[in-house]
């Protein structure tokens, strides 16, 4: 059953369906990764529905998964600068009643900013900075999409 949800939630990340990734989630499940950092209850839902809704290019590719754990790989253009990106993510799963209730994507954040910023990422993709300034800047991105939502809804 676990096997099968990782299954559908990358299958449906692929076709940028935020709207089906989201509808994957506990209402108090929680998501973690190195750019957005913690996000709790709709906040994983609209992130899944931002990302999917901006990407031109995306392609997703579950590499691997079990019950618990999934290898994907994400290439697509990063918008802010244009420049190509190969994301290779290592993702931990808990669930119940069907649902995701936890999820952790792990990646090498100075390899992301090597890609998707150039130079910058390669000098300064290490520092914690860099790591906050890209986070900050996602997550109010990520505020304002939610405000957006809010507003139509």
């Amino acid at each position: 059953m676990s096997a099968e949800l990782i299954e559908r939630f990358y299958a449906a990340f692929d076709r940028r369906d935020g709207t089906a990734m989201a509808a994957m989630y506990a209402p108090d499940g929680h998501f973690r990764d190195p750019v957005f950092g913690d996000l709790t209850g709709a906040e994983a839902g609209a992130m899944w529905r931002m990302l999917t809704r901006t990407a031109r290019d995306l392609k997703v590719e579950l590499a691997e998964h079990d019950d618990t754990s999934a290898h994907w790989i994400a290439t697509y253009t990063f918008s802010a600068t244009g420049r190509p990106v190969v994301n290779d993510v290592r993702a931990t799963f808990r669930f119940a009643d069907g649902l995701i209730v936890d999820h952790v994507d792990e990646f090498s954040f100075w390899k992301w900013s090597r890609q998707a910023l150039g130079p910058k990422g390669a000098a300064l993709g290490w520092t914690p900075f860099l790591r906050k300034k890209v986070g900050g800047t996602a997550k109010a991105g990520l505020d304002k999409f939610i405000a957006k939502e809010r507003a139509r809804a």
